[in-house]
């Protein structure tokens, strides 16, 4: 582990003491990130109500600069160059490095479609069946552990071997027996576990984008 990823770990256990508990599990769930983005698999996500907008966030801080600027690569800039001579500085100046990842939630269509056609509670299953590739990874958030969709979507993803990682309060419900991690935040409330889930996600974030961009 590079020692600004440490530095960023350690940051967030001092900003967040309540949440030490959960060091060990957080440190797994980056190894698992890791191991994903080394061989050049994805992050799937989902989550119902405040925790779909996690998956979205989540995304959002993946699939651009978070912390970083992350310049694209001096390969990528020069396919732009050659590719449209003129305006390639434009193109490579607003382009920045992403880790690849997908919010299920935003899939509105096909998950419509699912939702009245087939089986609500198979949605993001359905997703994950679709989109999974060796090398993913599953990331699903559920205050309780045990939304139906949820872990419908890890069960499928652990029948096609992709590691999951759980986002849970305290009890872990179902999916803290099902998935690979489980981050158990110290709360109940739905509100207060997504409070806790936040600064985890976040701190997840800036350290595998510390572990693969440089400034």
């Amino acid at each position: 582990m590079k020692t600004e990823v440490k530095s960023i770990f350690q940051n967030f256990l001092n900003d967040n003491p309540r949440l030490e508990i959960c060091s060990d599990s957080i440190l797994k769930a980056f190894r698992i990130l890791q191991q994903c983005y080394n061989s050049g698999g994805k992050v799937l996500i989902c989550g119902n109500g405040g925790s779909a907008a996690d998956s979205e966030h989540i995304v959002g801080e993946l699939m651009k600069g978070f912390i970083k600027k992350r310049p694209i690569l001096h390969d990528d800039i020069k396919k732009l160059q050659e590719t449209y001579p003129e305006e390639w500085k434009y193109l490579a100046n607003n382009l920045q490095g992403a880790l690849p990842a997908i919010s299920l939630v935003s899939q509105s269509a096909v998950s419509s479609a699912f939702i009245n056609d087939i089986s609500p509670d198979m949605v993001y299953a359905q997703l994950v069946y679709g989109y999974h590739k060796t090398g993913d990874v599953l990331i699903g958030l559920s205050t309780s552990g045990s939304s139906k969709n949820i872990v419908n979507a890890i069960k499928t993803a652990k029948a096609f071997n992709m590691p999951t990682i759980g986002f849970t309060g305290e009890t872990g419900g179902v999916m803290h027996r099902l998935c690979d991690v489980t981050i158990t935040v110290p709360a109940r409330e739905t509100y207060k576990v997504q409070e806790y889930h936040l600064p985890i996600y976040h701190a997840l974030c800036a350290m595998i984008e510390a572990e693969f961009f440089c400034e």
